[in-house]
């Protein structure tokens, strides 16, 4: 089978996954990413797994007043070029022939490692975000929860990416914010000197390392993206550990930031495994995870429904 996705083998060998690079991928004209086989899949997706809003976003955007955009999903698909908005479908694994397209490109990578399999390269939990895009359309200053090969489909790209080793970009707190609230921080713009900034083209992409912060602008042309992912023990770990302050901090209680209290940490650690256990089977249902996100990370964890209209006309 050819790589899906492929890079200098220095890359694999000294900077995988701590620091970012380019990559190369054979994607951009596959028949699962083009603007019709997106438009099925949108009417496919529950309503939580669909995100979009005006793409006249600023880098440094407050996501209270993120600019909405008055289109169903399936119309800004149809008018993308004319639309002004920025859309991202969540979790495309669940549907089988999706699932296909980002196990094929991270067992390239497991192979470019010398691992026979996802497992053994310690790939977990893959998920795929496929973003669709109008032009100059910004996607704001953030930090996901994860690590992510970044591919170029259709249309040009800037996509920067900042070294936050040393939390002067975004602090402990601000981190457990974006992976448990909203992933959006405030951007300054001094920042700039210190970005990879990456000008992207189809079959072109990017390695984003977990919690490395990020931004994103769409050129003359629209866009349309894919982001693999997947997860490791110890960033699951980590994320738990976010998760379970966060739930602490807003009751009240103060939290030390991961890895400061090594024996308290495991018992967060061990609460968040067992509720995620129980909830799991619950999940099935779009109205309970809204439910378990409200009780879990406060009243504004469903921002993304923010917009969109149910069949009386209302927002959400």
């Amino acid at each position: 089978m050819t790589d899906v996705l492929t890079a200098e083998r220095a890359a694999f060998e000294t900077l995988f996954p701590k620091k970012p690079f380019r990559i190369t991928h054979n994607l951009e004209n596959d028949p699962r990413l083009t603007l019709d086989a997106i438009l099925e899949l949108v009417k496919a997706l529950p309503g939580d797994h669909i995100e979009y809003n005006s793409g006249q976003a600023n880098i440094s955007q407050d996501p209270d007043a993120t600019p909405l955009v008055d289109l169903p999903p399936e119309e800004i698909i149809k008018r993308v070029e004319s639309a002004g908005a920025w859309m991202v479908l969540k979790k495309i694994e669940a549907h089988p022939a999706y699932k296909q397209l980002l196990e094929d490109a991270l067992l390239s990578v497991a192979h470019a490692q010398g691992h026979d399999s996802l497992k053994e390269a310690g790939f977990s939990n893959v998920e795929g975000f496929l973003f669709v895009s109008s032009p100059h359309s910004t996607t704001p200053f953030h930090i996901d929860s994860e690590d992510n090969f970044f591919v170029q489909i259709h249309g040009d790209k800037l996509f920067s990416i900042f070294d936050n080793e040393d939390r002067s970009l975004a602090n402990e707190d601000q981190i457990e914010h974006c992976i448990t609230k909203h992933r959006n921080v405030a951007y300054n713009d001094n920042f700039d000197a210190r970005a990879m900034h990456n000008d992207l083209k189809p079959g072109e992409g990017v390695f984003v390392p977990y919690l490395w912060p990020h931004y994103v602008k769409t050129k003359d042309s629209y866009s349309i993206s894919v982001a693999i992912t997947w997860k490791t023990k110890e960033t699951k770990r980590r994320n738990q550990l976010y998760i379970a302050n966060a739930m602490l901090r807003d009751r009240g209680f103060p939290q030390a930031a991961p890895g400061v209290h090594p024996s308290w940490d495991a018992a967060k650690v061990a609460f968040i495994a067992t509720a995620s256990a129980v909830a799991s089977p619950l999940r099935k249902s779009e109205e309970l995870r809204k439910f378990f996100r409200k009780i879990a990370l406060g009243k504004n964890a469903n921002y993304y429904y923010r917009g969109q209209k149910n069949e009386e006309g209302l927002a959400n």
